[in-house]
């Protein structure tokens, strides 16, 4: 028998760094819709979705085909932030699709390509529309990992790796931190209006509608009013990070939609491409956008590919409401799948929590159990993260286009998981009270 591993380049030569191969380790080669494929032809079911990138599933047929027309027509690939047919085209899809329909009057800046680039940005103009410095960020929360956005960030993992120190925030609970009773937004309101509670008024205040990678926490609708109001009064900028929740994952095309506010910058990644491709921007009210020309840069700002494949998906999927309609459909399907399964293991006392396609399930009994149960997953055909501080939530993140059938295929995989793991918990359980009998024999 060989003692080839297909994974043998990546152990020997790529860095320590690398997270996902672990709790994934084959080699994927190939994907359509929500199926992943590998070199050796075994098939995936994926409610991973790329941590959120691929909305719209893997290779959609609709972006392939996009992408080949303007390769054959020698379209600009590469523009900086030069204006290309293909930039202008998607600017004018996302006033068409976006912001006219909501009534909204944003600039759009487009960053770096990375989600970090667009908070990096975001949280840079706030700082010099203000003339202030310091921001609120919320526990749970996740911004990105270059230094400005991993300061705002939660998980001491991620803050601990920045190797220096990161100034300039001021750390506030998010909804639901201290328990459903109390009002986070108290302590906030207070401290603000409180000269001897020591939060100087902040240049900005940055938050997710949906905490993605901090455990599928939701904020009210209520709660982001009431954040609003606060920060509004004060002339605090309010900034609403949509990379994870955003383009459609909440049920609507921005998760803050559903609350009525209107923040004074956004920031926007992942799917804003639809197709994979890098692409970031940030969406700032007019009077924020006191940038200077070339303040902040990025040479791959202009990834024309990008907004070739961005537009396409707006005037494919959001023309009208009906892909909300069938992502209302699958989110409900989804609901009742997971308060089913909740109800079914009553010994592990879950909760479930989230909205539209982005769904998390907890259990107050053992807070590792979702990680055994994401592996166990994985080797009966599933790909399934975890997410939280303590990886305690498992996670769904299917694409948005998933059938229905291919929805209750990874509800089946998740209780079949479920059942191995508990099973293998009870044997382990045997075994030990059989080896302290013989140890006292």
């Amino acid at each position: 028998m060989s003692d080839f591993s297909p994974l043998e380049v990546f152990d020997r030569r790529e860095s320590e760094v690398r997270g996902y191969i672990r709790s994934f380790p084959v080699v994927f080669d190939r994907a359509s819709g929500s199926t992943l494929v590998t070199a050796d032809g075994d098939e995936y079911l994926d409610f991973f979705a790329g941590a959120g990138v691929l909305n719209y599933g893997h290779n959609n047929p609709l972006f392939t085909k996009a992408l080949v027309e303007y390769i054959e027509h020698g379209g600009i690939l590469h523009g900086l932030d030069m204006a290309t047919s293909a930039k202008r085209a998607f600017i004018e899809a996302f006033e068409q699709y976006v912001l006219e329909p909501r009534g909204y009057d944003y600039k759009i800046q487009f960053t770096g390509p990375t989600g970090a680039n667009a908070v990096e940005a975001a949280l840079k103009v706030a700082r010099q529309a203000t003339g202030r410095t310091n921001v609120v960020a919320f526990t749970n929360g996740f911004h990105g990992l270059s230094l400005g956005a991993v300061a705002v960030t939660g998980n001491k993992k991620y803050r601990d790796a920045a190797g220096t120190t990161l100034g300039d925030v001021t750390r506030l609970p998010f909804e639901g931190y201290l328990g459903d009773k109390l009002d986070t937004l108290d302590l906030f309101e207070k401290m603000l209006d409180d000269t001897g509670s020591g939060l100087d008024l902040p240049a900005a205040v940055i938050v997710e509608a949906i905490q993605g990678e901090g455990g599928i926490n939701v904020a009210s609708p209520e709660w982001l009013r009431r954040l609003r109001t606060i920060t509004e009064e004060r002339g605090i900028l309010l900034i609403l990070d949509e990379i994870q929740a955003g383009i459609g994952r909440s049920g609507s095309f921005f998760a803050f939609e559903e609350s009525g506010i209107v923040p004074d910058l956004v920031t926007v990644s992942k799917s804003i491409s639809a197709s994979g491709l890098p692409m970031s921007l940030v969406l700032l009210r007019p009077a924020v956008d006191v940038w200077k020309p070339g303040a902040h840069t990025g040479t791959f700002r202009g990834n024309n590919l990008a907004f070739v494949t961005a537009r396409v998906a707006l005037e494919e999927y959001w023309a009208d409401d009906a892909f909300m309609t069938q992502v209302a459909e699958r989110s409900a399907e989804l609901r009742a799948g997971l308060d089913a399964i909740a109800a079914d293991y009553p010994q592990l006392d879950f909760t479930v929590r989230g909205r539209g396609l982005m769904y998390g399930i907890v259990s107050l009994r053992d807070r590792d159990l979702p990680s055994r149960v994401s592996a166990e997953a994985f080797q009966r055909g599933l790909v399934i993260e975890t997410a939280g501080a303590f990886e305690e939530v498992l996670k769904f993140l299917p694409a948005l286009t998933l059938t229905s059938e291919e929805l209750q295929t990874g509800l089946r995989i998740v209780r079949e998981s479920l059942d191995a793991v508990i099973a293998g918990d009870d044997s382990e359980a045997e075994h030990a009270v059989e080896d302290h009998v013989a140890s006292h024999a």
